[in-house]
């Protein structure tokens, strides 16, 4: 199993998904920015880690939002969200073709990979 970090970074109400560019595993469907784990490091450094990797920016985690795992054909992952708060930088795209500044009730408009859509319900649901 890959344990996989993700990034609910929200600003002014406004929550940032990506979406994953050509050539990549689930090319075209939005997601909540994030990577794999690698070994010997914590989820907290992963996802800062990734998010400096894929955005250019730093955030700081503000705490754990929650975790799905997730079977895809060729591929099993745990996925730990977190709440995270958006520090400093401006977003370059390095891993992704598109990035959205969304509110919570139109990320249902969006294609998102299914291993990301049980945090979509939750964050409808829940004071995050």
């Amino acid at each position: 199993m890959i344990v996989v970090t993700a990034a609910i970074i929200i600003n002014d109400d406004r929550v940032l998904i990506t979406r994953r560019a050509c050539g990549k595993h689930l090319a075209g469907y939005w997601e909540f920015p994030g990577g794999k784990l690698d070994i010997g490091e914590t989820e907290e450094e992963c996802l800062a880690r990734e998010i400096k990797e894929e955005l250019d920016v730093d955030v700081e985690i503000v705490r754990f939002f929650m975790e799905n795992k997730h079977q895809y054909n060729d591929k099993n992952i745990f996925l730990k969200a977190y709440v995270c708060k958006h520090l400093r930088g401006k977003i370059i795209l390095k891993d992704h073709d598109k990035k959205a500044w969304v509110t919570i009730g139109e990320l249902g408009s969006y294609k998102f990979s299914p291993a990301d859509i049980p945090f979509i319900d939750k964050l409808r649901t829940d004071n995050y």
